[in-house]
């Protein structure tokens, strides 16, 4: 591409690709196929009601729903107008979603129908209650096709606005810039996984909420590809679509991955379509991913990041999902840097245990109206401090530990929970685990497990611990075991692991020992 047709924002997208390649099946979302000039006329459409409502440049967008075809009309309308589109977790509560509508101000808010009540309820105790918008079948139809006199886009406008998952405090608004997408349009076919062809056909289960939805169909949608979006992640339903639709490529979450091999149909789905898998977003245990490998036959692309990196940070290629390093999540993307940093701020010697950071241009603007925070995040030379422990090889391969907020201190040993969770997974009759760290008069914190069992199993909490000091040192193998049906996660695949300990601690001054 060159000149007019170069796709260098977001909102270059429909209408680069509606004149390359107008009849091509832009996205299909249940029964409706929508064409590359028809989003580009669609977001248009929406781009002046988007006007008629006052939206000038800067203003927030909100979305509160599920994943449908009109979501990118939106976002596109109103990257057209310089303005920023802030999606909402459609899991969230009402108080949840009142604060986070409360902290982005948007001056519109489209609503899928299943999402009236809990948007009615959000903004009823709001003191500027956005303008709702219900969304169902084709928006703003009645709306002129004629060319819009559109703004022109500037590289440090905010063009998505992401909450964080708010597994502790309140949700905060990272902003995602022009800067960030032009960086990830330039680099994506650098990057296994995001090198789509116009010919091929990707699969978005992610909510829209999620920067792996948003990231994987924006680098679908600038490849000129078919982009198929499920409302909700089913696994009867993605084996459907693999095989009826050919698909090629799909990201989905650890959790997603495990209950598609655990589901019946898979053992007569033509998964022959499929050329990458990516996952990421929350631990995935070796057993799984050997035998995801042997079922779907496909290169797997693990992808480590962060909503404040614009999703970018480290992958680990097909060719790199080797044994002995299916626990890492891989080597940094081009035009970034990631280090490990050690107490002293400095960065760590290959193989010790600091903080991961990230630096470059796709590092967020800052957080939303949380100057103070930003500067907790960002250090003064533009290093984005992750929260996650982990350490690199001497081949520059990165591994990631945990959160160092879930860092369990056990009798003055540090223990991450990732490390025993893969430990545990893959003892008979286990089919997922979480450790917490638990109250110890004796210790300050103890281990504990939280497993759910295969169905039809029942596996004992002795033979769990027994497993686990099989494979790790005494101190990190959990002391209690407890059992359940099925672990807390948010909507990104991550276990609530602030849930799992809050019964333990309750009662108590401090959340750790």
């Amino acid at each position: 591409m060159s000149g007019a047709d170069t796709i260098r924002f977001l909102a270059d997208i429909p209408r680069v690709q509606s004149t390359l390649r107008p009849e091509a099946t832009a996205i299909v979302y249940e029964d409706r196929v929508v064409t590359y000039s028809a989003l580009e006329a669609g977001s248009n459409r929406v781009a002046r009601l988007l006007l008629d409502m006052g939206v000038v440049p800067g203003d927030r967008v909100a979305w509160l729903g599920r994943n449908c075809e009109a979501f990118f009309d939106v976002f596109f309308a109103a990257a057209k107008l310089r303005a920023c589109l802030a999606p909402v977790n459609i899991r969230l509560a009402a108080p949840e979603i009142a604060f986070i509508l409360g902290d982005a101000a948007p001056r519109v808010l489209f609503v899928t129908p299943d999402q009236v009540e809990a948007a009615e309820r959000a903004v009823a105790g709001l003191a500027q209650p956005p303008r709702v918008v219900v969304v169902d079948g084709v928006l703003a139809s009645d709306r002129s096709e004629a060319p819009l006199d559109l703004p022109v886009p500037e590289i440090t406008d905010d063009v998505l606005q992401l909450y964080t998952s708010g597994t502790t405090g309140h949700a905060k608004g990272v902003r995602l810039t022009n800067a960030n997408y032009e960086f990830f349009l330039d680099i994506r076919n650098q990057i296994e996984g995001f090198d789509y062809g116009a010919d091929e056909t990707v699969l978005i289960v992610m909510p829209l909420f999620h920067v792996a939805g948003t990231n994987i169909s924006f680098a679908g949608l600038a490849s000129g590809s078919r982009v198929i979006v499920l409302s909700a992640f089913a696994p009867e339903a993605v084996l459907r679509l693999i095989e009826a639709a050919r698909v090629a490529h799909v990201f989905l979450a650890p959790a997603m991955i495990q209950m598609l091999l655990q589901a019946p149909q898979i053992a007569s789905t033509d998964l022959s379509s499929l050329k990458t898998i990516a996952y990421g977003a929350s631990p995935i245990s070796a057993a799984v991913l050997a035998e995801a490998q042997a079922r779907f036959g496909c290169g797997f692309i693990q992808f480590y990041g962060m909503t404040e990196t614009t999703g970018a940070g480290s992958f680990l290629s097909p060719l790199a999902h080797t044994p002995d390093r299916l626990r890492s999540c891989g080597q940094v993307w081009p035009g970034l840097e990631m280090r490990i940093q050690g107490a002293d701020g400095g960065e760590a010697p290959h193989g010790d245990i600091g903080e991961i950071a990230i630096r470059g241009p796709a590092v967020m603007a800052g957080y939303w109206n949380r100057s103070e925070a930003t500067a907790d995040a960002i250090t003064s030379d533009g290093w984005l401090l992750t929260g996650d422990a982990g350490f690199r090889d001497a081949s520059g391969y990165f591994f990631v530990h945990d959160r160092v907020k879930d860092m369990i201190v056990s009798g003055g040993e540090n223990v991450y929970p990732a490390e025993v969770e893969n430990a545990i997974l893959g003892c008979p009759g286990v089919a997922d685990a979480a450790v917490i760290g638990v109250p110890s008069d004796k210790w300050g914190e103890e281990v504990k497990a939280v497993v759910v069992a295969l169905p039809g199993e029942a596996p004992t909490a002795q033979a769990v611990i027994e497993w686990a000091r099989g494979r790790i040192a005494g101190f990190k193998a959990p002391k209690s075991v407890d059992f359940v049906d099925v672990l807390p996660r948010n909507a990104s695949g991550k276990v609530l692991r602030r849930e799992l300990r809050a019964p333990y601690w309750e009662g108590r001054d401090r959340k750790v020992g």
